[in-house]
């Protein structure tokens, strides 16, 4: 069965239960999950900016936009307009099939992992996490990178606290650190 449909039929309704929720349609929900890389070097060197879209579109298996700085700011040496970073925005069963490969296979490669910190929600319900290094995602071949790059991934869910949305993310599988 796959992750999405096993998502719908009985994540969801447990998050219900787990919640005390009477409708299921009240139960927090996933809305996207945005993946994006910070390139700095991007300003001077657009080989850089080319090699990190790379990378992030075989992460994601979509192709990533190059996002612009929206003003200039003088002590950064930055002009608006100049590219900044690269970010991809997953829905439906991509977003899916990101998360399920993030659970099960990316995490447990990160090195000295012992869960994810609680910490990285934002207030109401969406979850940020940080890598430091691209290389923990199976489709990045060491041998083709250039440099080590971190990246973050944002989990936006319909939750309006903290609390249901570690519950939806807690039953979906993610890998919370023991307090």
């Amino acid at each position: 069965m796959s992750f999405l449909k096993t998502y719908q039929e009985s994540i969801l309704p447990k998050v219900q239960k787990e919640l005390g929720l009477k409708n299921i349609m009240a139960a927090p929900r996933l809305v996207k999950v945005v993946v994006n890389v910070g390139v700095k070097e991007a300003m001077t060197d657009k080989k850089v900016l080319d090699a990190v879209t790379e990378q992030l579109g075989a992460i994601t298996g979509q192709r990533p936009v190059v996002r612009k700085a929206k003003k200039s700011i003088a002590a950064f040496k930055l002009r608006e307009g100049q590219p900044v970073g690269v970010c991809v925005t997953l829905r439906g069963k991509k977003m899916m099939d990101f998360l399920e490969k993030l659970f099960k296979i990316t995490l447990s490669r990160v090195r000295d992992f012992r869960g994810v910190p609680k910490s990285g929600f934002d207030g109401h319900g969406n979850y940020t996490l940080g890598f430091k290094e691209q290389i923990v995602f199976p489709e990045i071949d060491y041998s083709k990178i250039d440099k080590i790059r971190g990246l973050e991934v944002t989990i936006v869910t319909t939750a309006y606290d903290d609390q249901k949305g570690e519950a939806l993310l807690k039953e979906l599988g993610m890998p919370f650190e023991k307090s």
